[in-house]
């Protein structure tokens, strides 16, 4: 077919399947990957179940799934290696050395891979939002993914399971989510639109209220809100909004304070994302179980409920949802203003920031009041200060000039490189497994594959393009001993000896450290050098409590070296 390219590289896609009760695929995260793939009518991947349990049986999806989708089922035991160290879902490209793990890296790749194929389906690109950024920012550092991807379906799924034999209590998340719905959008072109709002509702308030019979149509599609008739002709002629005359100079000029704000028609604002696919089979099952039996309860929930009315909507939707066992529930109508009997929901520890009028920024008043403590930095000499690469030596692949950087910086960088690898090197035993966490474009793991050839060597970045760029200089090299894994670093569940970070951004360096402890592993780390470590929902800082008598929880990146035995 025309405009259609062939995929050069098979890529296999590996989704955890523990169970199936009326018509719900488990674990959810299958059940938007599945609905996802049948949205963009994709083909292109070889799908595969694996069993989360021996002896789970598949046979009931066969009632449940479209045979538009051809999968196999598998053991954990038949994954590739690569596969078998990362949470699932996962992508894999043959030959089984680069993968990527996590709902938010799979389900982006999905759409890329797919337009990639097929360039007519321009649409699809439309899921990935303003900027492409859709689900694209790590979930500890983004509360929006960490809900789509991590604790919605969870908590849902929870649910599933408490309503089978008691009452469960609404998951707080459901809570959240209904109150995200009911703030204000914030999209790129915000005041534009807000002043084509105060427009139609000022030509609104101007029009008679009684009108005759035959123009109630022609009225009530005049009528329909900005931020549908937006949302809507983006989905079916990706057009924008219908071109206005100049606004009145009242508007013109009015203040964006006196401006309204605009209301969700989707999850993320006013266009259907792939925030959208992901609550999908989610807020689906949640509904029907509320309809079933606790009915009385589908009160607190009027936005998610036309959120849900809408969804149905949107087209080629149901369709796609039916393929994948998700019929939708006739809702009875409810109100769509927000509850206000919503329980207040208390921010998670350290997700919002706290004003400090007293903090003073930068390492040295950071060094000066600790030493004001009594607390003072220990310095000891390199332990091998004449100890260097030979770059001129060395392939041109192995140095990082070949990563896209001036000369300049290409030079501090090999005197980095020179001081980690020396000390991985002093560590590491033949047969060692060596993880080169958030590598970026492979700066590190790559000398360290060519230099210990004896060694595993594994890439973790979330950065698609750095690890692509990594995996081209490591085919120049032919190193045989180097694995490429785009995922957020929690999605590596594998063993390994030695865990390495050079430059990973604020909080990300204590979860690599955290993440070697669990694991038992060696580690060496230079933390980030710009910028404030911010508490998070896995950390709060400081973390010891000396320094939590003396310090601001601003603490800044470049003074969070931890140096452990």
């Amino acid at each position: 077919m025309k405009g259609i390219k062939k995929s050069l590289t098979e890529e296999y896609l590996y989704l955890d399947f523990s169970h199936q009760t009326e018509g719900c695929i488990l674990p959810l995260h299958t059940s938007a990957t599945l609905f996802l793939l049948s949205y963009c009518d994709c083909r292109i991947f070889k799908v595969c179940l694996v069993l989360t349990k021996e002896g789970t049986g598949s046979s009931p999806l066969r009632d449940v799934l479209s045979q538009d989708i051809e999968i196999q089922v598998v053991s954990r035991r038949e994954l590739p290696p690569i596969a078998q160290n990362c949470c699932l879902p996962a992508v894999v490209e043959q030959p089984d050395n680069f993968c990527r793990a996590g709902l938010a890296v799979v389900l982006r790749h999905i759409i890329q891979k797919v337009h990639e194929t097929d360039p007519s389906k321009k649409e699809l690109l439309e899921l990935l939002g303003f900027k492409k950024t859709c689900l694209k920012a790590c979930a500890e550092v983004s509360q929006w993914t960490r809900l789509c991807e991590l604790t919605i379906p969870l908590a849902i799924e929870n649910f599933l399971r408490e309503s089978l034999g008691q009452t469960p209590a609404i998951p707080v998340e459901i809570l959240e989510l209904e109150k995200k719905l009911s703030e204000p959008v914030r999209v790129h072109n915000d005041d534009k639109l807000r002043r084509q709002k105060l427009k139609q509702q000022t030509r609104g308030q101007g029009k008679s209220q009684v009108r005759p019979p035959e123009a109630s149509e022609e009225s009530d599609s005049a009528s329909q809100s900005l931020e549908l008739k937006v949302a809507f002709s983006k989905l079916t002629v990706q057009e924008g909004p219908a071109a206005t005359n100049r606004e009145p100079s009242h508007i013109r000029k009015a203040k964006a304070t006196e401006l309204p704000p605009l209301e969700h028609v989707f999850a993320e604002g006013l266009f259907f994302t792939l925030a959208d696919i992901v609550l999908l089979p989610c807020i689906h099952h949640f509904l029907v179980i509320i309809c079933k039996k606790f009915s009385e309860k589908l009160t607190e929930f009027p936005l998610l409920a036309s959120w849900y009315q809408r969804i149905q909507e949107v087209p080629r939707v149901k369709t796609a949802a039916s393929k994948c066992g998700i019929h939708f529930v006739q809702l009875p109508e409810l109100s769509s203003s927000p509850n206000e009997h919503c329980p207040h929901l208390i921010e998670a520890p350290g997700g919002e920031e706290q004003n400090d009028p007293l903090f003073t920024g930068g390492p040295r008043p950071t060094m000066t009041k600790l030493m004001e403590k009594g607390i003072e930095v220990m310095f000891s000499p390199h332990p091998c200060p004449t100890w260097t690469l030979d770059w001129n030596g060395l392939p041109a692949a192995v140095s990082p000039k070949e990563g896209r950087m001036s000369s300049d910086r290409a030079l501090r960088k090999q005197q980095q490189l020179n001081n980690l690898v020396y000390v991985v090197i002093n560590q590491a035993k033949p047969g060692d497994r060596i993880v080169d966490f958030c590598s970026g474009g492979g700066h590190v793991g790559i000398v360290l594959a060519h230099m210990l050839p004896s060694c595993q060597v594994i890439l973790i970045e979330n950065k698609e393009l750095s690890l692509i760029r990594a995996k081209k200089r490591s085919d120049e090299l032919g190193l045989s001993n180097i694995w490429f894994i785009q995922a957020n670093m929690e999605y590596f569940a594998g063993m390994f000896n030695i865990g390495v970070a050079l430059h990973a951004c604020g909080v990300a360096t204590d979860m690599v450290i955290e993440h070697c402890i669990k694991t038992r592993a060696s580690f060496v780390t230079c933390p980030c050098c710009y910028g404030f470590i911010q508490n998070t929902s896995k950390f709060n800082f400081p973390k010891s409590e000396q320094f939590k008598k003396t310090l601001s929880y601003k603490v800044p990146a470049a003074c969070t070296i931890d140096w452990r035995p």
